[in-house]
């Protein structure tokens, strides 16, 4: 005989909901690409268990609103209490696993084995989060109620239930980009600005002319920020590269706008082409053209390396966009680096190629991060079939990127994902810490683009359908710098390599999203075909530019 019985529950928390919510914490435990202190996995581990108790309340709601039977009794009682066993020891397995998982992800990016786990501490940062999270969506579903039981006396229940949900749905969604996510991004951007225009005040102008920011030029140098005053000041100059090459030398001629020079980015770009020909940058045997990061910051281990590879003769263009961190800039000023990126280039390629072919510089397009996707973005291929670019280095592109998406779909089918051969890579190859340039046998064409990107780095390999589906690359044999056991669940891995995005730069160097100098070494020896460089050369080359992120190469 069915015993019709209240629901099983914990603490007041229905029980069902609340074992899906451990089980997504136990599984946020396991591996993904970027090790995660107990802080972090706290956090980690508390939103997801929230995010599996909603997800499950939300369900119970929609099947009691839809007016479908709900089953008791002692038998289901049994079914929970036995389920509830199974979930309480995937928790425990879980969390004395947690220290060898991490350890797995360490050992393979050179970084030394976790000290202490903190399992209690984890735990009630978890417990902490889960309250917060289960606390909003208490709230979330209180005015879904006082809507559908108002809109009860004007439509039928089960309609009323739906418009509520979609409401409801909208009203989070509007609020969160809107009311709170918008606005306070728009004010941590105008800080960044601010701080980026009053750091080093001390810092003066340039004296020569033919420098960006001096009294000569059209840039104003405040304007510039940190990261443009840092990057036109930086860098060899013909005398360094001369000491090391050899060989005479030109002085590197960097062209940077910062954002605050003007509010329009076709006026950035046009301000940018004037201080080109200004400084006779066009004269020079290569152009590159550099799409910054969300921040306005050039990698110095990239730009150092290929002046040195060319003896200084070469110009660089660089234009800002943001002030923000490209991981939050990728979200919330996406548009922003696109529409710069694409006036940049378009202004400075439409001038390139009004040149006579055999009096011009060969041209380059070059991006990290976020400015790999927005310099792809600026490239249209149809613009530029008639007169070609020589060719792009993109490294770290993040998944959004659509020629990357293009290009990576239609690898040959025996190649991996995560480092790809295109047909016989006569026009494009991949590139990793573990090489991939020279896979491919065929000659290099006219045109030459190298893709670099890691293997660990979740920028690029994050994928949105993760919620969903397992992503493609942890289908595919682990490179060596990924831990093998990776693990998908649903929404708990979307949430992983969200969380991975944001750590990606904590990892030593050759790792994540830190690309390292000697990687940009091999790449711009390939997409430049630059001669006259033997293996010893190369060798002492990586010895003085394999230094922390941002050093640039150390004479």
């Amino acid at each position: 005989m069915l015993i019709k019985t209240r629901p099983p529950s914990f603490l007041g928390l229905a029980l069902i909901p609340l074992l899906l919510g451990l089980t997504f914490f136990a599984a946020s435990l396991t591996p993904s690409l970027i090790p995660r202190g107990w802080l972090i996995q706290g956090v980690l581990g508390g939103a997801v268990m929230g995010l599996g108790f909603m997800i499950g309340q939300f369900c119970r709601t929609l099947w009691a609103a839809a007016g479908l039977p709900r089953v008791y009794g002692a038998r289901a009682v049994r079914v929970q209490l036995v389920l509830a066993a199974l979930v309480g020891a995937g928790v425990i397995t879980a969390l004395l696993k947690n220290e060898e998982w991490q350890d797995g992800i360490r050992v393979r990016l050179d970084m030394a084995p976790t000290e202490d786990v903190h399992t209690l501490a984890l735990l009630g940062v978890a417990m902490g989060v889960f309250t917060i999270t289960v606390t909003i969506g208490y709230a979330v579903q209180w005015i879904f109620d006082r809507l559908r039981t108002r809109l009860y006396r004007l439509i039928a229940e089960r309609t009323a239930n739906i418009v509520a949900v979609i409401a409801v749905v909208m009203l989070v969604l509007f609020i969160l980009n809107r009311g709170i996510i918008g606005p306070l991004f728009e004010v941590v951007d105008d800080i960044y600005e601010t701080a980026q225009n009053l750091a080093e005040p001390e810092a003066e102008a340039p004296t020569e002319d033919w420098r960006v920011g001096s009294a000569e030029s059209l840039v104003d140098w405040q304007s510039m920020g940190k990261p443009g005053r840092d990057f036109v000041r930086s860098g060899p100059d013909a005398e360094a590269i001369s000491a090391f090459t050899g060989r005479d030398a030109l002085d590197p001629l960097r062209v940077y706008v910062g954002r605050a020079q003007d509010d329009d980015p076709e006026r950035r770009a046009a301000i940018a082409l004037q201080e080109l020909l200004r400084v006779n940058a066009f004269d020079r045997e290569v152009l590159i053209i550099a799409s910054p990061t969300g921040t306005g910051w050039l990698d110095a281990g990239s730009h150092d390396v290929v002046e040195h590879l060319l003896d200084g003769d070469v110009a660089t263009v660089a234009v800002q966009y943001s002030h923000l961190q490209s991981p939050i800039a990728l979200i919330f000023e996406t548009e922003a680096g696109l529409d710069q990126a694409e006036a940049t280039v378009r202004a400075v390629y439409d001038h390139w190629k009004s040149l006579p072919s055999a009096d011009r510089p060969r041209l380059y397009i070059h991006g990290l991060s976020l400015g790999a996707w927005s310099s792809m973005h600026a490239v249209n291929i149809f613009r530029i079939l008639n007169d070609p670019i020589d060719g792009a280095l993109w490294a770290g592109p993040p998944f959004p990127s659509a020629l990357w998406k293009q290009i990576n779909a239609n690898r040959n089918p025996d190649s991996s994902y995560v480092r790809p051969t295109i047909d016989d890579g006569n026009l494009i190859r991949y590139a990793s810490q573990y090489g991939g340039l020279a896979d491919q046998s065929a000659s290099w064409g006219d045109m030459r683009i190298v893709f670099l990107q890691y293997a660990s780095d979740p920028i690029v390999f994050f994928e949105a359908e993760s919620a969903f589906r397992t992503p493609i690359w942890m289908e595919e044999p682990a490179a060596p710098d990924v831990y093998p056991r990776l693990t998908f669940t649903p929404f708990v891995t979307q949430l992983q390599l969200a969380l991975d995005m944001a750590f990606a730069t904590s990892v030593p160097m050759g790792f994540g999203h830190n690309y390292e100098a000697d990687d940009y070494i091999d790449a711009w020896l390939a997409v430049t075909g630059v001669a006259g460089w033997s293996d010893e050369d190369i060798a002492r080359l990586k010895a003085i530019c394999g230094g922390d992120w941002g050093l640039g190469c150390q004479m």
